[in-house]
């Protein structure tokens, strides 16, 4: 399994249902920094936040974001590498939102970070084997489709406001070669 995870430290408010209107509405000057959430059935919300320390920064080493595969027969971590940059030319991961997908050559594509940058890894190994730099930020999970023998990986990548990352209106694909 394959999957991209997020390493930050966060605030958690468990809110009773009754009371979730009146709390989401005054956390709504406050939707950039977190999140609310209805967790049905549960009699209760949540109220997210990351916490940062007054200048910024994380509260946690790096990395804070990373893609990993999991050997889910043992369930052990097969590998793990940071995922995208939060400071330019240090591998500190990023936050991402979105998944991982794999081929059945042996590759796992992924995007989904504050840096607009589409990964190819080893799936295997975690090795990154290819980049491509995207022309706004892929805050998505890739999918992918074959015509004529062709295969075919697509991600959209429109950028994310609560992300900072560049904004745009974008669908690439790139055609995969055989091994």
């Amino acid at each position: 399994m394959f999957a991209n995870a997020n390493r930050l430290v966060a605030w958690v408010r468990m809110i009773p249902r009754a009371e979730y209107a009146r709390e989401t509405e005054a956390e709504q000057d406050n939707r950039i920094f977190g999140e609310s959430g209805r967790q049905e059935p549960a009699p209760y919300s949540i109220y997210r936040s990351f916490v940062f320390s007054p200048g910024k920064a994380r509260c946690n080493a790096p990395p804070w974001g990373t893609t990993i595969a999991v050997d889910l027969a043992s369930g052990r971590k097969v590998w793990g590498v940071p995922l995208g940059t939060m400071v330019e030319g240090k591998e500190t991961g990023s936050v991402n939102l979105g998944g991982p997908m794999a081929t059945a050559g042996g590759l796992v594509f992924t995007s989904a970070t504050i840096d607009p940058v589409f990964r190819a890894f080893d799936a295997e190994t975690g090795k990154l084997l290819w980049s491509y730099r995207l022309p706004a930020g892929a805050q998505a999970t890739p999918m992918r489709y074959t015509v004529g023998g062709t295969q075919y990986v697509v991600i959209c990548a429109g950028g994310h406001g609560k992300l900072g990352s560049p904004q745009g209106d974008y669908v690439l694909a790139f055609a995969l070669k055989g091994r």
